[in-house]
């Protein structure tokens, strides 16, 4: 599957945590370094040598503890990589979009979002599926075609889900659009962390959503991106009445359970 880059969005978020780190009481010049440290990474090639420990020493003009110290910040916000032995030095990484949908899941959870509020967010989905209507890329129509001959064989509420999570998701994919990529992924992986909900639990359920998913799948590599978002749209309001008919107790972070 084609991998679109979301480093734009990445590299704000991560350059913000970065910022916030600079305002801590007894870290601004660590992490004044380990922000030099990120940006000398997004000026290389992912996966570059950007240097050697004395080498970089003599670039910032800082002290061996305060590099490592920052180096330590910058790693953990995957902004470099630090290698040691025969090879060793410092090299450029560039977050995966896993990283930025994990901070921002926690970020929701920590306010109190729940499954429910992420309806908000549906509105994506429909542009995506009318953006991918649009594609010309004959790999990812023939891809999409292929993974929808794949649905006939979800049998039970897991493989459906399964199958649910990576059509979502390659549609998001085909739209071209890294935004909708990341906000794709992340209600999805918002969603896997609840506990209770049985979407596709019975065979009724896998009977209906398979024709949602037919029509929209046939919409779009048709082209037809009105189309497309109409069955789009029923789709998600299927979802969004199972959803609203589970209770309220059972809308939890399986953390919390």
């Amino acid at each position: 599957m084609q991998v679109i880059s979301v480093l734009p969005v990445l590299t704000v978020l991560k350059e913000g945590s970065l910022t916030e780190k600079m305002t801590a009481p007894g870290r601004t010049l660590v992490a004044r370094v380990a922000h030099q440290l990120a940006e000398i990474s997004l000026d290389a090639e992912d996966g570059s040598y950007i240097g050697a420990e004395d080498e970089l020493l003599e670039r910032l003009g800082v002290s061996r503890p305060t590099l490592r110290q920052a180096a330590k910040i910058a790693e953990t916000e995957r902004m470099i990589s630090v290698r040691r032995g025969v090879r060793g030095g410092f090299y450029a990484r560039r977050p995966d979009v896993s990283d930025a949908i994990a901070t921002i899941n926690r970020y929701l959870r920590l306010q109190g979002a729940g499954l429910r509020d992420l309806r908000v967010l549906h509105s994506a989905q429909v542009a995506a599926a009318r953006m991918a209507s649009a594609s010309s890329d004959e790999t990812l129509r023939a891809g999409l075609g292929s993974l929808l001959g794949e649905m006939d064989h979800c049998d039970d509420a897991v493989s459906m889900m399964r199958f649910d999570i990576r059509l979502a998701e390659y549609i998001a994919v085909m739209s071209g659009n890294p935004v909708v990529q990341l906000v794709t992924g992340m209600s999805y992986a918002f969603g896997r962390d609840e506990q209770g909900i049985y979407l596709y639990g019975d065979a009724g359920q896998r009977t209906e959503v398979r024709r949602h998913y037919r029509a929209l799948v046939d919409a779009i590599l048709a082209g037809d991106g009105d189309l497309a978002e109409f069955h789009m749209e029923r789709r998600l309001a299927l979802i969004h009445r199972w959803i609203d008919a589970a209770d309220e107790a059972d809308l939890r972070p399986i953390n919390e359970v």
